[in-house]
């Protein structure tokens, strides 16, 4: 009981401020709240599975810079679709389903957390623990990192219910496109010979990101 208390102590102040806290807020703005629970939480369990038990070798099979990468151009796409969805479409997108939502947020928190600090403080808990206590530590990371992101999540609602209409969306782009700009740059950095063009290389996908930007509100305006 004190390993799980302390663990799951741990992972909850390790995600206090962190970008998937910050995403929750930016989701709500999207989806149904059980939509981004569900996503959210088959995500977490499955990558604290993935740090007790195959942390080690996912990071030698998978590069960091391609994870990072990778995340940085997706949050660069959520941000543009954040922007292109209007509000009749975001309404039919609503309604269509739980399928694409869920695995939007899964897949959109999978790659945030693959590879960050969470994870990796997973990884160092699981290496101490043991085997024995696998199951554990699993469940104290999963319920400290959920615990957390159900804050993002609330202040997201709060901001839903209580400012004017387009805020939420207007504040979720700037987030998915901060953390696209900022993560690009990590993973670009952790190239081979690539360290000292990071931010050359992120400033230029920012600025055609500007440009796809601007079209598409040129062309949601006319």
């Amino acid at each position: 009981m004190v390993l799980f208390i302390q663990i799951l102590f741990t992972m909850f102040i390790a995600e206090m401020g962190d970008k998937t806290q910050l995403l929750m807020v930016a989701m709500m703005s999207r989806y149904k709240m059980r939509d981004i629970i569900l996503g959210s939480v088959t995500s977490i369990l499955a990558l604290n599975a993935i740090a007790v038990a195959f942390g080690a070798l996912v990071s030698e099979l998978i590069p960091t810079w391609l994870i990072k990468t990778v995340a940085g151009l997706a949050f660069f796409y959520f941000a543009w679709s954040t922007l292109n969805e209007g509000e009749e479409e975001d309404a039919e997108h609503n309604d269509k389903g739980n399928a694409h939502p869920i695995l939007t947020v899964f897949g959109t928190f999978f790659l945030a957390e693959l590879g960050d600090k969470t994870q990796l403080t997973a990884i160092a808990f699981a290496g101490s623990g043991g085997v024995s206590n696998a199951l554990i530590v699993w469940l104290a990371c999963s319920i400290g990192l959920f615990a957390a992101d159900v804050i993002g999540m609330l202040l997201g609602s709060v901001i839903k219910d209580r400012m004017s209409d387009g805020f939420l969306d207007k504040l979720a782009f700037a987030i998915f496109a901060i953390f696209g700009f900022t993560t690009l740059a990590e993973g670009v950095g952790l190239m081979p010979g690539m360290s000292g063009l990071r931010w050359i290389v992120a400033c230029c996908a920012a600025v055609v990101f500007a440009i796809v930007c601007g079209m598409t509100w040129k062309k949601k305006e006319n």
